[in-house]
């Protein structure tokens, strides 16, 4: 299939480009961007006026439910979510039942993925058995399987011990370990920051040491081990500061934020609404500034959406016993982009976290519009308004702190290995000139 992209807004962030090009792709790769390649003849024309063209997006984390969680969401719900998203690959953690702590059922999942419409999955491998933090699993074997870094994803590994041989093992192997820091005892049965917020409504918190303790314990044995890691879902300002410093020694680690969390804070959680019960929590209004800080200063390497459907039993509940979470994949780019004209940054910087930064953390080749790469693209219109609502979603999850609002920026069209995986239908009687 050839097609023809004309007259977009063509952003590559890996290379600073943003200007109006067409994008010519074939046999599932672009073949050329300004130019058109020799005797190319398109099968189809895609006009994008007044739309952005911009690498497919790398999200670092994304449930999809499958196996053994199809109650909250299906693998065809969540793959077509993305699609309409403008994700065009994807980490998956390893928190499903079973984990993913077998050969067997990587293969199964990558199986399954690849013979259904939806972007590039990769799944994260378990860290240990059964996620359980005692023992190790066959990382090398695991790799081959195709998992492309280890994580204990939200359970907890208490064991430094175990922690330290899982470092020396994946330093041995050059596999990157994903880590989430919390300290299971600090943060015992908590469910909200330690705040005014917390300490007004009476709710179990979970303080910053939490996040810092944990970090810090990881910090010194990557400083002894020398393994590369990466730090999921950083919550606080004293957490980003030990990374921002650990960062300048010269450790081999990166970090993500949740979409999420540039926005929100403890506040949004004052009327016990269950869809702002999150894991991290929501923190101060001056850890998300911290957030938005080291983000622009590259301190924070990505963004994702840590998209985690919900079914609407486990939301409707007391903000305590609520399922944390919130669905992510559609809001991905409209929280980036909210962020990007509230901060004056540049597209082409603001896209380079759900891009081509992600993507270097997966060590995959993704994230940028160049001849030669894959033909994973966005295309969305930087203006368009829309309503977040159960209906709008096309994820089974509902469950979304942002139900009500309107956003800015919506994906039109997706295509993931030069196929048109999704495109917005135009609404009846809009006749497009």
């Amino acid at each position: 299939m050839k097609i023809q992209i004309r007259g977009g807004r063509v952003i590559d962030p890996a290379s600073g480009l943003d200007a109006v090009q067409d994008i010519y792709v074939a046999a599932g790769h672009i073949v050329g961007v300004g130019a058109a390649p020799a005797d190319f003849h398109a099968n189809q024309v895609i006009d994008a006026s007044g739309l952005v063209v911009c690498p497919g997006l790398v999200d670092l984390a994304v449930r999809l439910r499958e196996p053994g969680l199809e109650y909250m969401a299906t693998l065809e719900s969540e793959m077509h979510a993305c699609a309409v998203g403008g994700i065009t690959s994807l980490a998956c953690p390893p928190d499903t039942s079973p984990p993913l702590d077998e050969p067997g059922l990587v293969e199964m999942l990558k199986f399954r993925a690849k013979h259904m419409p939806g972007p590039r999955v990769y799944p994260i491998g378990a860290l240990t058995r059964q996620l359980k933090g005692e023992r190790l699993t066959e990382m090398a074997e695991l790799n081959e399987a195709g998992c492309v870094a280890f994580s204990q994803a939200d359970a907890p590994l208490v064991d430094t011990q175990v922690l330290l041989r899982a470092m020396e093992y994946a330093k041995t192997f050059e596999l990157p370990i994903w880590l989430r820091p919390q300290d299971p005892h600090l943060a015992r049965e908590g469910v909200a920051h330690d705040g005014v917020v917390a300490a007004r409504l009476g709710l179990p918190a979970i303080p910053v040491p939490a996040e810092t303790v944990a970090l810090a314990t990881i910090l010194l044995l990557v400083r002894e081990t020398g393994a590369r890691v990466h730090l999921a879902r950083l919550s606080s300002r004293a957490g980003i500061e030990m990374v921002r410093r650990a960062k300048h020694d010269g450790l081999p680690i990166t970090c993500d934020v949740g979409a999420h969390y540039i926005h929100l804070s403890e506040m949004d959680t004052a009327d016990f609404n269950a869809h702002c019960h999150l894991v991290p929590p929501l923190r101060s209004q001056r850890d998300r500034d911290a957030i938005r800080q080291g983000l622009a200063d590259g301190t924070i390497d990505a963004i994702c959406s840590d998209h985690a459907p919900v079914d609407d039993d486990a939301k409707e509940k007391p903000f305590q016993e609520a399922e944390p979470g919130a669905t992510g994949v559609e809001l991905l780019l409209p929280l980036t982009l909210k962020w990007a004209a509230e901060a004056g940054l540049p597209l082409t910087r603001a896209l380079g976290y759900i891009s081509h930064r992600p993507a270097g953390i997966l060590g995959i080749e993704a994230g940028r519009v160049a001849a030669g790469q894959p033909a994973d693209l966005c295309l969305f219109d930087p203006d368009a308004h829309w309503l977040v609502s159960a209906a709008s979603l096309a994820s089974l999850g509902k469950n979304s702190p942002y139900l009500g609002f309107e956003m800015r920026g919506r994906v039109q069209y997706t295509l993931i290995d030069g196929h048109l995986d999704f495109r917005r239908e135009p609404p009846r009687g809009h006749h497009h000139h």
